[in-house]
């Protein structure tokens, strides 16, 4: 017997074929499209946001194409208080959140899954290019549009009501199977950057939030080197926009090294000065199995363990410790650029064991 399916439809071809797939399954599948925004635009940026009308029109017209019933439900108050509000707060607390990851938490499988599950569905379906292996959440064939980093917040009961169809298919197989089935959005572009943010100015979207208030900008040793409009409006290893006044004495580029958001303070300094080794973490979720460990020390490193630091970012081995409700994950050899509000993913191979928000590295 068939699972009773709601496919979140965004707009794109990789949400129409994840529905479509499901459907030639022999399962009861429903489309539906998140408005997310309670103004959206007509048409898109370019290849920026995924939350225009024309968006939800694609979604229709790809829904009525497989043969689906469509609906269209407004996540517009919900949207803006989880990932737009929590986005705004976390930079001016001088972190740097990843409203992807947080819109796969707060509404993809929470608001959505909830109202689903409640209305008798049995799962829940997307187009992210990962894979669940017996329930097990594991990267995607597709190396490059992999997305299992920003679904490694989701908890173990969540992946048990969630279906990725496409991990199995590389971006370019999704496309031409778009094509085979008379899906217009076979050639779409893929969304990118935030959603939200359609020009793609984050500087200018927070300002217009948050206001301007002048500070400096310090090297290593406290000198003022520059001045700014806000903290807010960087983020940890930025080495563009800094308008610094004057050159570094070797003549390097100098990157953010920190942010202070009570002083309005930003630090910058040598690239070198960005290499962490050790990563303090709260929040972590458990949603992958336990791999063989060996005891070294007080931590434990798993076999074939490795972490990653940011969406599409390179991965590292490492050893990790649970301490105080949270994590220490110590590196291997160095990453540069790990920044407060993003998520450490731990991966055992291909396969997700769990999760955490990066608190401070050093």
């Amino acid at each position: 017997m068939g699972l009773r399916v709601l496919a979140a439809m965004s707009g794109g071809v990789d949400s129409a074929v994840a529905a479509a797939r499901i459907a030639e399954a022999g399962h009861d599948v429903t489309g539906v499209h998140l408005a997310l925004s309670s103004n959206p635009q007509s048409h898109r940026t370019g290849a920026r946001g995924c939350c225009t009308i024309e968006d939800s029109r694609d979604a229709r017209r790809a829904a009525d194409v497989i043969g689906i019933p469509f609906y269209i439900w407004d996540m517009a108050e919900r949207f803006q208080r989880d990932v737009v509000e929590d986005f705004v707060a976390e930079y001016a607390a001088g972190r740097t959140p990843n409203p992807c990851l947080r819109c796969n938490e707060k509404i993809k499988f929470a608001a959505v899954l909830d109202r689903a599950l409640a209305l008798g569905f049995d799962a829940v379906a997307t187009g992210h290019h990962a894979r669940l292996v017996d329930g097990v959440l594991s990267r995607s064939v597709d190396e490059g549009k992999d997305q299992s980093y920003v679904l490694g917040v989701l908890t173990r009961e969540q992946l048990g009501h969630a279906i990725f169809p496409l991990g199995d298919s590389t971006k370019a197989e999704v496309r031409a199977e778009a094509a085979r089935r008379g899906l217009t959005v076979a050639d779409k572009p893929d969304s990118h950057d935030i959603c939200f943010i359609a020009d793609g100015d984050t500087r200018g979207f927070l300002a217009e939030r948050l206001g301007s208030a002048e500070g400096p900008i310090v090297d290593q040793s406290g000198e003022v080197v520059g001045s700014h409009q806000g903290a807010h409006g960087f983020t940890i290893g930025q080495r563009k926009g800094l308008h610094i006044n004057r050159p570094a004495a070797d003549g390097r580029p100098r990157y953010v090294l920190s942010i202070e958001p009570v002083s309005n303070t930003v630090t910058v300094g040598p690239r070198s000065a960005l290499e962490v080794t050790s990563i303090t973490c709260g929040r972590p979720v458990w949603n992958g199995p336990s791999p063989a460990r060996r005891r070294e020390g007080g931590s434990h490193r798993h076999d074939d363990l490795t972490v990653q630091l940011r969406a599409h970012g390179e991965v590292y081995p490492c050893r990790f410790e649970e301490a105080h409700g949270g994590l220490r994950i110590d590196l291997d050899r160095p990453a540069t650029g790990v920044a407060a509000g993003q998520a450490a993913v731990l991966y055992s191979g291909d396969t997700v064991i769990g999760s955490a928000t990066i608190v401070s590295a050093s």
